[in-house]
């Protein structure tokens, strides 16, 4: 018989796992904009507000 619980436990612990993984890395290029010397904003806009033959 297919234990149900042991699959879902494991595909719930990779998963959390993979996720805290993501927010570590967002930190850290978080971290590296944050504290850059050559930082520049750039306002992007949707293609609907870029494109006027669509209006």
């Amino acid at each position: 018989m297919v234990d149900y619980n042991k699959m879902y436990s494991m595909l719930f612990n990779k998963m959390t796992d993979i996720i805290e993984e993501i927010q570590q890395i967002q930190r850290q290029t978080e971290d590296m904009f944050i504290h850059g010397k050559d930082r520049e904003l750039v306002l992007l806009k949707s293609g609907k507000e870029s494109d006027p033959t669509k209006e």
